[in-house]
């Protein structure tokens, strides 16, 4: 097979996910950015603007949004993404600016670039970044053929250290390739090479192929669902934790069968696969349904019951309400 170089991955790649219906978008650098962030920020929240008579953000309030998300560290500003930004207009009235539709996942503005130029500690050129609502929230880094696929990580490193700075700093999710290896991760520096994973389909087949990887998971309400849904902000580490695919599937065979039938059922996981993280994210997302008050958990060894409390506290702090009888 000749080898295919990084330069052909890349505008396949690009290709390929304007043919899903991403607009691609050429951005040189930060002031680039900043300038189709407003774009699409104001496009997402067009139905807000327009209720008060407007259709776009005068300089002045863009410049309140930029230095509000400035501020903080990776894991803080993962969370002001998730939430409302209370916007005081020049006119006095407010707007709550949603910068990441969570609950119609679908409904965000998806945009692909490449080679994006960021000034850092050393000057950067990104491979391929996708950008919703203008934030750039997964970076793609890419490596020829033949190149081991460990490079592209250890790149994605350097760049933690020279480089990702402002916006960049809303990444949640990485992804490198070399064509035919691809894998993924959490934007949680210095994790380590093991904790980045293929994607598969329901039957764990692996999609490594770039291409198929990119047509199932650049799917944009599958993406929007992984990044809305299906990252965990580990409040004990101050981290950004992603399911694995396994996990992904049973989270939505058990919400599946709570909001369609009144049947029982069972998720089988083996030791060390993440059974804890599993069930804290089924039962977040359980929780959150409209017919849902609570969400009990039944554990069969007092020392089960101490250790995944604690877990779940690590993951979410006052998450769970311990009983110690069954009539409470």
């Amino acid at each position: 097979m000749p080898v295919q170089s990084e330069a052909a991955l890349e505008n396949g790649l690009i290709d390929t996910l304007q043919k899903m219906n991403y607009e691609y978008v050429h951005i040189e650098e930060d002031k680039n950015l900043s300038a189709n962030f407003k774009k699409q920020l104001e496009k997402h929240n067009k139905k807000k603007l327009e209720e008060l008579g407007r259709i776009e953000f005068t300089e002045s309030e863009f410049e309140k949004i930029l230095i509000y998300l400035e501020g903080g560290t990776r894991f803080e500003k993962a969370k002001k993404l998730r939430d409302l930004f209370p916007l005081e207009l020049e006119s006095g009235e407010r707007l709550w600016v949603e910068f990441l539709n969570r609950t119609h996942w679908c409904q965000n503005e998806f945009q692909v670039s490449n080679q994006i130029t960021v000034e850092g500690r050393k000057k950067c050129r990104y491979d391929v970044t996708i950008l919703i609502n203008g934030l750039p929230l997964v970076q793609i880094e890419l490596k020829r053929r033949g190149v081991e696929l460990k490079q592209a990580y250890n790149q994605i490193q350097r760049y933690h250290k020279t480089s990702f700075h402002g916006l960049f700093d809303y990444i949640q999710l990485f992804v490198i390739s070399n064509g035919v290896n691809t894998r993924y991760f959490a934007n949680n520096p210095n994790s380590g090479y093991k904790f980045t994973f293929n994607w598969t389909d329901a039957a764990n087949v692996p999609f490594n192929d770039l291409e198929k990887f990119a047509t199932v998971f650049f799917d944009k309400c599958t993406l929007g669902k992984i990044i809305g849904k299906y990252i965990v902000l580990h409040e004990g580490d101050k981290c950004l934790m992603v399911l694995r695919p396994y996990q992904f599937y049973a989270v939505e065979k058990i919400l599946d069968r709570v909001e369609n039938s009144n049947d029982n059922g069972y998720i089988w996981h083996t030791t060390g696969a993440g059974k804890t993280l599993t069930s804290f994210k089924a039962a977040q997302l359980v929780s959150e349904l409209d017919d849902v008050d609570k969400v009990m958990f039944v554990v069969d060894r007092h020392d089960l019951d101490t250790q995944t409390q604690a877990e779940y506290e690590a993951f979410e702090p006052d998450a769970v309400d311990s009983t110690d009888n069954t009539d409470e």
